[in-house]
C-alpha cells in the first residue's frame, strides 16, 4: 500500500460518512456558537500562566482582531492606557500579529537605535510601500542598497541647493494664490472681504508644486500640474493600516493606488527616454540627470524603472509630510492671533522696505527668524507626521533592564518574529518632560536653556554616525524625534524645515487667517497623522 493511500483513505471514508446539517436553524446555531467558542478559548488562553520573560499581553476579547479597533481609533490614547496598566513594554495583537511596544526615550532608542540585522524595517514596510513607490527601491531592496539610494538623492539636499529653493517655493506659492479658485477673494485685491480655503486640498497641491519644482527640476515641474496632487492622493490613500496588514485586496483604494503608481512611473520613464534619446537638449542640474549618472558600488548603473521609483518616493516624501505639517501649523496660527501677529511683525522687522512693503527673503535670512522656527518645531513636536515606527525582530532580543523588567532576576525578551514598535509622539507629549504638553505653545522654544532646546540639541548634536549616506546625528535618546532617528532617520528633514518655513512666510506676509469652531482632531485613518478635513478663513493683507 502506498504512503499516499495510507494517509488519505481513512480521511476519505470519514468525510463520506459525515452528515452535514440540513436544518437552517442548525447552521445558524453553528454560525453563532463558533465565534462565541473562539472568544471563550481566547479568554482561557490569556488566563493560562505565561512565560515571565515575555512582555505582558494586552487583554483582548476577540482572537485575531485583538486590539486593532482601539489602536486604529486613537493609537496615542491606546498607548497611554496600556502604559498605565503594563508599563513601558507590552505586547498587543494586531490582526493576528504580535506587536511589542517600547515607550519613552529608551523605548525609542531600543527600536530606532537597534542593529538593522536584528530589527529590520524592510519586512514590515515592504508590503506597504512597494505598491506605492515601486520595485527595487526603498524597502523593496536590501538595506545596503537603500543606503546607497539615499546617498544618490542627497545631491538635491545641499546648502547651495537650498539657497536656490527658497525663491522657487515663494514663486510657486504666489502663483498658486493668484490662480487657484479657493483664493478668489485674495485675487480680488479686497482687504476687507474674507474667504475660505480647504486646508488639506490646498496644502496638498501647494506642496506637490513646490516639491516638484525644487527637488525634481523645471522640466518635471512644468509637466506636473496641480491635478497630479490627486494622483499622489491616491498613492497616499494606500498608506493605511488595512493596506499594510492585508495587501492586494480587490478594493477601489487598492486599484486607484496601483493606477496612480503606473501613471507616475510612466510619466518619469517617458521623460527619461526622451533625455536618453536627446542627451544635449536638457542640461538642467536636476536630480533626474544626477541619478542617470550614478552607479552602485558594484558598478551597475541605475535602470530607468529604479530612477522613476526613486523619484516617486522623493516627491512623496517632499509632498506628504510637509503637507500634513503645513496644515497643522497654519491651523494653529489661524487659531492664535498673538502668534500670527508676532510672525508678521518678524517679517516686517527683517524684510520691511521704506515704502511699507516686504522684500524677498533668502535661505540664510529665513534661518534667523526665531518665531517662525519656534512655530515649525512646536508643530512637529505636537504633530509629527508618523505616530508609530515599526521593525521586525529577526532574533530574540533582550529588553534593557532600565526600560522594562519583570523582576530582579529576569528580563523581558522580545521573541523572534514580533513586530517591535516605537512611538516618538508619546515622548513628545509626555507631561513628565514637557510643561503643558498637550498645548501648542511655540514660546517654549524661545528659552535657550529650556527642555525644548535641550531636546533639540540631543536630537541634532548628539553622536554622529555614517550609515552609508553621510554623517547624521543618531539622536535616538532625545524626547523630540520629529523625523525618526538612527539608520532610517529622514534624509529630507532639512528640506522639510525649509519648505514649511518658506510657505508659512509666504502666506503670513500676504494674508491674515482665522479659524472658527472646535480645533480639528487628528485623523488616524492613514499611517500619517493629518487633521480631519476643515476650512480656514483668510483675507488679504493691506501691504505685502
Amino acid at each position: 500500500m502506498s504512503a499516499n493511500a495510507t494517509f488519505t483513505e481513512p480521511w476519505t471514508g470519514t468525510l463520506t460518512q459525515l452528515e452535514w446539517p440540513s436544518n437552517p436553524r442548525l447552521l445558524l446555531l453553528a454560525l453563532i456558537n463558533i465565534p462565541l467558542i473562539s472568544i471563550v478559548l481566547n479568554v482561557l488562553w490569556q488566563l493560562l500562566p505565561r512565560d515571565k520573560s515575555q512582555p505582558p499581553l494586552v487583554w483582548h476579547w476577540i482572537p485575531f482582531l485583538g486590539s486593532a479597533p482601539a489602536y486604529g481609533r486613537d493609537p496615542i490614547a491606546f498607548f497611554r492606557e496600556c502604559r498605565e496598566k503594563y508599563g513601558n513594554v507590552f505586547t498587543f495583537i494586531l490582526l493576528g500579529r504580535r506587536v511589542t511596544v517600547t515607550l519613552g526615550p529608551q523605548g525609542n532608542d531600543f527600536v530606532l537605535g537597534g542593529k538593522h540585522t536584528q530589527l529590520a524595517a524592510e519586512p514590515v514596510y515592504g508590503p506597504l510601500t512597494t505598491p506605492i513607490f515601486g520595485k527595487d527601491v526603498v524597502y523593496d531592496c536590501p538595506n545596503e542598497k537603500l543606503m546607497e539610494q539615499k546617498k544618490f538623492v542627497k545631491v538635491s539636499l545641499t546648502i547651495d541647493k537650498f539657497r536656490a529653493y527658497v525663491g522657487m517655493i515663494d514663486d510657486e506659492v504666489k502663483d498658486y494664490l493668484n490662480t487657484d479658485a479657493s483664493f478668489k477673494v485674495y485675487q480680488m485685491d479686497d482687504i476687507n472681504e474674507w474667504g475660505t480655503f480647504p486646508v488639506l486640498k490646498s496644502f496638498a497641491e501647494m506642496t506637490i508644486l513646490t516639491a516638484s519644482r525644487t527637488l525634481q527640476g523645471r522640466e518635471i515641474r512644468e509637466s506636473l500640474t496641480k491635478d497630479y496632487a490627486q494622483v499622489y492622493s491616491d498613492l497616499d490613500h494606500g498608506f493605511t493600516p488595512l493596506h499594510w496588514m492585508i495587501p492586494g485586496l480587490p478594493l477601489p483604494s487598492y486599484r486607484r493606488r496601483d493606477a496612480a503608481h503606473t501613471k507616475m512611473s510612466s510619466f518619469y520613464q517617458s521623460i527619461l527616454r526622451k533625455r536618453r534619446e536627446n542627451p544635449t537638449e536638457n542640461q538642467e542640474d536636476d536630480v533626474m540627470n544626477s541619478l542617470m549618472k550614478q552607479r552602485y558600488r558594484d558598478g551597475k548603473q541605475l535602470p530607468d524603472h529604479e530612477i522613476a521609483h526613486i523619484l516617486i518616493a522623493l516627491l512623496m516624501a517632499g509632498q506628504h509630510t510637509s503637507s500634513s505639517s503645513l496644515a497643522w501649523a497654519v491651523l494653529h496660527v489661524a487659531a492664535r492671533a498673538d502668534i500670527q501677529e508676532a510672525l508678521y511683525k518678524e517679517q516686517v522687522q527683517h524684510f520691511g522696505t521704506p515704502d511699507g512693503g516686504l522684500r524677498d527673503f533668502g535661505y540664510d535670512e529665513i534661518r534667523d527668524l526665531n518665531i517662525l522656527d519656534a512655530v515649525v518645531r512646536e508643530t512637529l513636536r505636537l504633530h509629527p507626521p508618523i505616530h508609530s515606527i515599526m521593525r521586525k525582530a529577526n532574533v530574540d532580543i533582550p529588553v534593557p533592564v532600565t526600560l522594562g523588567t519583570p523582576s530582579e532576576d529576569s528580563v523581558f525578551v522580545v521573541p523572534k518574529g514580533d513586530i517591535v514598535l516605537a512611538s516618538p509622539l508619546i515622548s513628545q507629549v509626555d507631561p513628565g518632560v514637557w510643561d503643558n504638553s498637550e498645548s501648542w505653545e511655540p514660546t517654549r522654544w524661545y528659552d535657550e536653556k529650556g527642555v525644548a532646546a535641550k531636546a533639540n540639541k540631543e536630537y541634532n548634536e548628539g553622536e554622529k554616525v555614517d550609515f552609508g549616506f553621510g554623517l547624521v546625528s543618531k539622536g535616538t535618546v532625545s524626547p523630540y524625534l520629529p523625523f525618526g532617528a538612527g539608520r532610517h532617520r529622514c534624509i529630507g528633514e532639512q528640506f522639510a524645515y525649509l519648505q514649511i518655513s518658506t510657505v508659512i512666510s509666504s502666506l503670513v506676509r500676504r494674508m491674515e487667517f482665522r479659524y472658527e469652531g472646535t480645533f480639528p482632531a487628528p485623523d488616524y485613518s492613514s499611517m500619517m497623522v493629518q487633521p480631519v478635513p476643515c476650512q480656514i478663513h483668510y483675507r488679504r493683507r493691506k501691504f505685502e
